[in-house]
């Protein structure tokens, strides 16, 4: 699914493999995961449904937090950068991350926009690495 604040990838990759290797290009542009959630666990533990294999990871790239957290501090509501893989079928999976340039875009500080237009960068070869 696309939408309009997300960039996504649909890759033909086990669930696991898809989620180790959105972690390692994360890492490999600079990126380190601050949160995971098992969506799937937590709605079997919170609300006894079953749902598919599902995990939100809260990525965070230090020095482009630091850069956006010194323009505004309040940007922090925005930060980490969320990206979510999920299982679409057996064999087959989706990475997706925040479009950065969307969420920074209804702040209107002009000051963020280079920080978003990177952030987006990154996530875009991520997705791209991941795709490879």
């Amino acid at each position: 699914m696309k939408t309009s604040y997300g960039l996504s990838v649909d890759v033909d990759l086990p669930y696991e493999q898809a989620l180790q290797r959105v972690t390692e290009a994360l890492k490999a542009e600079g990126f380190g995961v601050l949160t995971t959630i098992d969506v799937k666990a937590t709605l079997r533990a919170k609300l006894d449904v079953d749902f598919r294999r599902y995990v939100i990871l809260g990525a965070c790239n230090p020095a482009l937090a630091h850069r956006a957290l010194s323009e505004e501090l309040e940007i922090g509501l925005l930060l980490p950068c969320n990206l979510i893989v999920y299982e679409r079928a057996q064999g087959a999976s989706t990475v997706s991350a925040m479009n950065a340039m969307a969420a920074m875009s209804f702040t209107g500080n002009p000051a963020l926009e280079p920080i978003a237009r990177e952030a987006s960068a990154r996530l875009e070869r991520v997705l791209a690495a991941v795709a490879a």
